[in-house]
């Protein structure tokens, strides 16, 4: 395990547990030893992964137990998401939940017979610990064996039956009203979010809820969105001092939260507040958007031009010691008098008496948080906003200072190719939105490291990179990566963006379409079968491949006019319909694409020189909107890259010299003009209600 590139697995190297990547050598042994196999999935910032390691793995008794009866597989499911994918079908099939560390215990033809996730190393709350159960398994083998290799056949036989069964239909716009009665219904009107605790961000929901803000003008949907984001970004899911989000709230107000940082959660986070700020012009989501770009900047950015997985919820051993503070800590960082005026605002709790019982069970622990804005702060404690804000400012100057100071959590520092096309697709649109040009070089940073070091000879996406690329892409890779190559486009102009999404796109459809049913499979033609080649459409913590892939492809149909790339996107969302009607709120990033579909959609195209100040005036009208079922394209005369990828810009030229806007809707167009705020007005664009409407 030493040898190999996965953080996670490098932590396991030392374990007396003998051991084994996923391989064909593990499962040589296994059917050489007649053994079956335990296999464990999980990831480098998984707090109860470390849990079971410590507690089972580390242990000399638990490891000799699992070495005698099992040949043992471990995998970072980070590194191999085709094989998490499947095992944890194949948990929820027979346990009706999942999650990490997952464990499944297998046939050596890697036919699962048992599935859990944690398990603690002694019987605890009802729950069978390593101690009981890696005995009876083994005992179950040696005497039961035919049983076990039946269960395990019917359930391989049902994965398979399941992965098969998908009967493609004709998609209703009548999903986008039901899913939004379904996140209406579930909406948590007190505190914002869906649902009870646990509680987790989920942003394509809240960009679905834009876009259907947008198609009918309901003002609940840009309510449920304000609300959410707001109590999100001032409680504690938001590190409040270095900024990004945690991975979820354990409790429904977003007070604490489940400390580990992931990548991915960042780049989502900042598509929705950047597209929040577009819609509503709030300052303070664009301040989100800020704060969350500095902390990539900052902590996830690696040298190569890549970032990095996640950071680790756990330092010194304990969950979220990095982000706790005690009241004696605060109050010796800020002083007695700012300590006391700032107390309520960060939502620190001090001991309720001196040597109370909370003292004797442990120092009272608070996670920093602002639940009001700065102005209801400010009255209250009867200051201006002005100079309650400075004052704000330097106490958080002074806090990150001192906690700077202490042991960081460990950071995953493997580059993946699908979750860093989501910060390319997100540093796009933030530099859009916000006007920060800085944002797309960023992006630009991600697409060169990518295209260079993430690609191997035959133009084949990779998908891990540490100290070299490894792994051959799966679905998300490719669709994700397309995703921020079109972002990327749209803030620089850069005709090669386009011309690379075109080529990845190619490939991922020779690779990962299905010609029977339509859809796209996770893993490509010639990747390895792991049971069975799953076709996944549900949106969980990042959007399906499925979901986004048709996204790319009706933007790059709008781009080049090509009615194949069109008729892929549109069986891909008929190939979808039987599961999104059962719940259309769990394909929300689907139904964005959906939404497009249906329309109306535009297709803008600016003519001019590249720089000059007419086009300049009008790009920067255009780029701050919300207009998320558009195109923008821009046509530089001085040259003709552009009309090689979307020939039907060759006539769109200037007028008069002046830079000039083509307006067209569902591939209709309406007649030139150089004045941006008519180009503006023919988008008909929708403005929010006044704040007493939402």
């Amino acid at each position: 395990m030493a040898g190999e590139r996965s953080p996670y697995l490098q932590e396991h190297a030392t374990n007396p547990v003998d051991w084994y990547p996923w391989g064909d050598g593990a499962f040589k042994k296994a059917k050489s030893e007649d053994k079956p196999i335990f296999l464990s999935i999980g990831y480098s910032s998984c707090h109860w992964c470390h849990r079971m390691r410590e507690e089972s793995f580390e242990d000399p008794g638990v490891a000799q137990m699992m070495n005698d009866a099992f040949v043992n597989i471990k995998v970072d499911r980070e590194e191999r998401p085709d094989v998490d994918a499947v095992y944890m079908s194949v948990c929820q099939m027979m346990t009706g939940s999942g999650g990490w560390p997952l464990t499944i215990i297998m046939t050596p033809e890697k036919k699962p017979f048992m599935a859990a996730t944690f398990i603690p190393k002694e019987d605890s709350f009802g729950r069978m610990g390593m101690l009981r159960l890696v005995p009876r398994v083994k005992k179950m083998w040696k005497e039961e064996r035919v049983d076990l290799t039946e269960s395990a056949d019917q359930i391989a036989s049902s994965l398979a039956a399941s992965a098969a069964s998908i009967v493609p239909g004709d998609p209703d716009e009548a999903y986008l009203k039901l899913a939004f009665g379904e996140l209406n219904q579930a909406f948590d009107k007190e505190d914002g979010g869906f649902g009870d605790a646990p509680k987790f961000p989920v942003p394509h929901n809240y960009m679905f809820l834009l876009r259907y803000w947008l198609r009918t003008g309901d003002a609940r949907a840009l309510k449920m969105v304000e609300k959410s984001l707001t109590a999100m970004s001032s409680g504690g899911l938001q590190d409040q001092l270095g900024h990004g989000f945690h991975r979820y709230s354990t409790d429904r107000r977003w007070e604490v939260p489940h400390f580990e940082k992931m990548l991915y959660d960042q780049a989502m986070m900042v598509m929705a507040y950047s597209e929040a700020f577009q819609v509503t012009r709030r300052a303070e989501f664009a301040k989100v958007v800020e704060d969350t770009v500095e902390y990539l900047l900052r902590n996830l950015k690696s040298a190569e031009g890549g970032f990095f997985a996640s950071e680790d919820a756990d330092s010194e051993g304990l969950e979220g010691r990095f982000y706790l503070w005690t009241w004696d800590k605060f109050r010796s960082c800020l002083g007695d008098e700012e300590a006391e005026l700032l107390s309520k605002v960060f939502g620190v709790r001090k001991p309720t008496r001196p040597n109370s019982k909370e003292e004797e069970d442990g120092p009272v622990m608070s996670v920093l948080q602002m639940r009001r804005p700065a102005r209801e702060w400010a009255g209250e404690l009867g200051m201006s906003t002005r100079a309650f804000e400075a004052k704000l400012r330097q106490a958080r100057a002074r806090l990150l200072a001192v906690r700077e100071l202490r042991e960081h959590p460990k950071k995953d520092e493997k580059i993946l190719a699908d979750w860093n096309g989501l910060v390319m697709a997100a540093l796009a649109k933030a530099s859009r939105a916000l006007g920060r040009k800085e944002y797309a070089d960023e992006a630009k940073g991600i697409s060169d490291f990518i295209l260079s070091k993430m690609q191997d000879k035959e133009g084949r996406l990779l998908h891990m990179f540490k100290g070299g690329a490894s792994t051959r892409g799966s679905l998300d890779d490719y669709a994700f990566i397309i995703w921020g190559l079109l972002e990327l486009y749209e803030a620089s102009f850069d005709v090669s963006q386009l011309k690379s999404a075109l080529a990845l796109a190619k490939e991922m459809i020779a690779h990962f379409w299905d010609d029977s049913s339509g859809g796209f499979f996770f893993t490509a033609d010639d990747a390895e079968e792991v049971l069975v080649r799953q076709k996944l459409f549900h949106d969980g913590a990042t959007p399906s491949g499925n979901s986004v892939a048709s996204y790319d492809l009706l933007r790059l149909a709008s781009i080049t006019s090509d009615a194949d790339s069109e008729r892929t996107a549109v069986d891909t969302l008929k190939a979808a319909n039987e599961m999104v009607v059962l719940a259309p709120s769990g394909y929300t990033m689907l139904l964005s694409a959906l939404d497009y579909f249906f329309g109306p959609s535009n297709e803008i195209v600016i003519s001019g020189r590249k720089g000059s100040p007419d086009a300049s005036a009008m790009l920067e009208r255009i780029e701050g909107a919300f207009l998320p079922n558009a195109v923008i394209l821009f046509r530089d005369v001085g040259d003709d890259l552009l009309v090689k990828v979307a020939p039907f810009s060759a006539s769109m030229v200037p007028v008069r010299g002046a830079a000039t806007a083509y307006v067209c809707q569902n591939r209709a167009c309406l007649l030139p003009t150089t004045d941006p705020e008519v180009m503006m007005a023919s988008l008909a664009l929708r403005r929010p209600p006044s704040k007493e409407g939402v």
